[in-house]
């Protein structure tokens, strides 16, 4: 994979960016695994069955991880790290759901003692539906493409 994420001096506030993805059984059975949360919400369709979802829900934290993949992905290459991730979740998510999450860059810090800055985001994501099913903020450090910058 050659991907060219944005810079720094390539974003302004107001752009958007975002993915979507259909979530499956195998999601919310590799969360369990992953997290090593086995809560019967998640693991058990018999016990899921009588509670008030009805059946399994994807884990909120991995709600929260599908969120950001998209950030990671539009500032490949160019991220020095993910300063911040603030997640709240709002719906379940089920299997068959297909989330759009779409960030908007809310702000930029400028710190030129790393040759680049600060993109202060907002993130919703939101299901088939329309649903909003989880909010987030987040922040990440980035550097310049020009004058210096690597790519």
């Amino acid at each position: 994979m050659n991907f060219v994420g944005k810079a720094f001096d390539e974003i302004a506030e107001g752009d958007t960016f975002g993915q979507t993805l259909t979530i499956d059984s195998s999601h919310i059975s590799r969360a369990c695994g992953l997290f090593g949360d086995f809560n019967p919400l998640h693991s058990n369709d018999e016990f899921c069955a009588s509670s008030r979802f009805g059946q399994r829900i994807l884990h909120g934290p991995m709600t929260g991880a599908l969120m950001s993949a998209s950030i990671g992905m539009y500032f490949y290459g160019t991220a020095t790290a993910y300063l911040e991730h603030n997640c709240q979740f709002l719906a379940p998510v089920f299997a068959g759901d297909t989330l759009t999450t779409t960030w908007t860059i809310k702000e930029t810090l400028a710190k030129p003692r790393h040759n680049g800055g600060i993109a202060v985001l907002q993130g919703v994501c939101q299901n088939q539906r329309g649903e909003t099913i989880a909010e987030a903020q987040g922040k990440i450090l980035l550097i310049n493409r020009q004058a210096g910058g690597q790519s």
